[in-house]
């Protein structure tokens, strides 16, 4: 059993986030003692509310979730600042965890987010939790911005989605970062959901493109648009978010990266939970023993 002190770094991912539950959850097994945290988007939702000392609740909640519950969570806000409200997600969690404020966690804490006035990385580790959770989760065009302070903000991932830098000056024995974005593994390639999880996901699937649809045609798109508006911004959010990814592991170097292929599930598959919270301790294991 290892006794060493961990900073840990979250990256961001979308649904991938939820590996990070598991790789938390045999860190803790395996007796390392995680001081400090920092997320970028899912990774700042997950390391926030472990350090409330909520995981488990949340864990337990987010794995039964089935497709058409993260549809029912989906709040469609046209016209708003985004395709998506925040407020229903981040109302069900606040409810579930309950707030708290940062300074008064039992884990150091900082959530990244992206100022749009000045195109900043905003490290967010005072105040409200769910305040900053919010401000990180802030997808462009998915999610309307948040203002914190008198800042507009958006998506930590835009600019920093592996968020290492605010745990450098940590007294830590070792840094850990959670890649995402890792190379695609061949493993997941193949993989088709159960038979009950495919006939849901149609029914989820017909209707999230009967809302595109119609969107689309509130907004007079054009007939050679293929891609619909959620497959597109998440295509566009990966690309970005595997480029960053890269660059940062290179110029920072943390002593261990847990690496989660980005084939293991699609950004909004938020339904395949317990699957990506194994993955998440498969890929621990792998990476520190």
């Amino acid at each position: 059993m290892s006794d060493r002190t961990v900073s840990l770094v979250l990256g961001s991912g979308g649904a991938r986030g939820l590996a990070h539950i598991g790789i938390i959850q045999w860190l803790e097994e395996k007796g390392y003692d995680i001081q400090s945290i920092a997320g970028s988007s899912i990774g700042a939702l997950v390391g926030g509310i472990y350090a409330a000392g909520e995981l488990e609740a949340y864990a337990s909640w987010v794995k039964a979730l089935r497709q058409v519950d993260v549809l029912r969570l989906l709040d469609f806000s046209f016209g708003k600042g985004g395709l998506l409200k925040r407020e229903r997600i981040i109302d069900t969690l606040k409810e579930l965890v309950g707030d708290r404020e940062i300074e008064e966690l039992g884990v150091s804490f900082t959530a990244v987010a992206t100022s749009v006035e000045d195109d900043k990385e905003v490290w967010l580790n005072q105040g409200s939790l769910f305040s900053a959770i919010r401000a990180s989760i802030a997808i462009p065009t998915m999610f309307s911005p948040a203002i914190y302070k008198g800042r507009t903000l958006l998506d930590g991932s835009l600019i920093n989605p592996i968020p290492i830098a605010p745990t450098l000056r940590d007294k830590t024995d070792m840094t850990i970062a959670v890649n995402l974005s890792a190379k695609s593994d061949p493993f997941y390639a193949g993989r088709e959901p159960l038979p009950e999880m495919e006939q849901e996901a149609s029914s989820h699937q017909q209707r999230v493109h009967q809302f595109v649809d119609g969107l689309q045609q509130r907004l007079a798109r054009t007939a050679d648009e293929e891609m619909g508006v959620f497959n597109l911004i998440s295509s566009a959010m990966e690309t970005m978010q595997d480029r960053l990814s890269r660059f940062i592991l290179a110029a920072h170097a943390p002593d261990v990266i847990i690496d989660v292929p980005r084939n293991s599930c699609s950004f909004y598959d938020f339904y395949r939970a317990e699957e990506m919270i194994e993955i998440g301790r498969e890929r621990a294991a792998r990476a520190l023993t």
